[in-house]
């Protein structure tokens, strides 16, 4: 599967992948915790292998937005932490192509000790942008996070509002062409995740993919094409929401490129990312 993507126009493509942990409960170092445990099974030490994620597999075309549901706990945040690269798959393969920007954790790609414009450098390098062209970037990310004079300071006294309004606005600006996000838009206040959901709109109207994981059902029929609901680490459904006049108006085109993209192969390779 992973290895017909280069032959297609998809951007990620997820073929039979399996997550599992290693868990262990009551880990004791001192031997008169190992002698109780031989008596008293609740302070027994044993392992558990916990299945995350069990033969999953999925296609996302380019400009497409799909979300991933399901309850807690159903393995949608390691997925995408599996398409970023954050986690390698026990079994399968997974293949991407294009820019990742992944929303998923506060914090992520930031140094504690760095001033939030330091961080801006930071996350950018990360990316593969040099200084030259971040420096471009700096003022619109810092008039978009609204973090005005406090750019200047260590992102370890942020607030957790503070450090979603940077990260949210690094990633956008730096051009993602795949966007993950994984609840994150649900911290700040009002005002400012209508302005997040503004600029993500105004991404897919240019072509960006976007992969989204979300408990609101309003916000998920407004980005998302398609979805695919998760239980305790299986894909049990999948199909395609239907759109109002409302929800379409509201990002135009993007339905129109993407099912263009959804009914169109390219004929030409394109390089892409494989994880085994």
């Amino acid at each position: 599967m992973a290895n017909d993507a280069a032959q297609s126009d998809d951007v990620i493509v997820v073929d039979h992948v399996s997550k599992s942990f290693t868990l262990h409960h009551n880990r004791v170092s001192s031997l008169k915790g190992r002698f109780i445990g031989l008596f008293k099974q609740r302070w027994r030490q044993h392992v558990e292998h916990f299945h995350a994620l069990t033969d999953v597999s999925l296609r996302v075309r380019r400009g497409e937005a799909l979300a991933l549901m399901g309850a807690n706990g159903s393995g949608k945040s390691t997925l995408l932490q599996i398409v970023a690269g954050i986690l390698r798959p026990t079994s399968g393969r997974l293949w991407t192509q294009g820019r990742i920007a992944p929303l998923i954790e506060l914090g992520v790609g930031f140094n504690p000790e760095l001033t939030g414009e330091e961080n801006i450098y930071l996350n950018g390098s990360l990316y593969g942008y040099r200084n030259a062209e971040i420096r471009r970037l700096v003022a619109a990310i810092v008039e978009f996070s609204e973090l005005g004079h406090f750019i200047d300071t260590p992102v370890k006294n942020y607030s957790s509002g503070m450090y979603m309004r940077l990260g949210f606005s690094v990633a956008v600006h730096l051009n993602p062409e795949v966007l993950l996000a994984d609840e994150i838009l649900a911290v700040g206040d009002v005002a400012f995740q209508q302005k997040c959901h503004d600029k993500i709109a105004e991404l897919q109207r240019n072509g960006m993919t976007l992969l989204f994981v979300s408990h609101s059902m309003d916000t998920v029929k407004r980005f998302c094409h398609r979805y695919v609901r998760l239980d305790h680490g299986k894909i049990v459904e999948s199909g395609v929401f239907e759109r109002d006049q409302q929800a379409d108006q509201i990002d135009g085109s993007v339905s129109s490129s993407t099912q263009q993209n959804a009914n169109a192969a390219a004929s030409s390779d394109r390089p892409g990312n494989a994880v085994t």
